[in-house]
């Protein structure tokens, strides 16, 4: 193996594990503010939104409907109780339903 990628590969390795080691050695030991601890709680829902929205608008091209119809399918199941897996499966079949009977 070519000792530049063993280089490159324990290079991010490094950098990957410095930003999840920080915060335990700065914060070891100390407790956060309320309001600091309701934001961080919250940045997982924030930031699987931006990554999911962008693709409720381009999942098929030109017709913003099957993306509508999809995002529609996958509240309701969520809001019916359903976990995760459920709400993915839920709206998998109702797009493969909606592409093949109404399209």
């Amino acid at each position: 193996m070519n000792p530049a990628i063993v280089w490159m590969i324990i290079g991010m390795a490094v950098v990957t594990y410095i930003p999840r080691m920080l915060p335990f050695l700065v914060f070891k030991g100390k407790e956060l503010p309320p309001f600091f601890q309701g934001v961080l709680k919250n940045v997982p829902f924030a930031v699987l939104g931006a990554l999911i929205f962008p693709s409720i608008l381009l999942i098929q091209e030109g017709n913003l409907l099957f993306g509508a119809v999809g995002t529609v399918a996958a509240f309701a199941i969520a809001f019916l109780g359903a976990n995760v897996i459920l709400v993915v499966i839920g709206a998998i079949t109702v797009l493969s339903l909606y592409s093949v009977f109404l399209m």
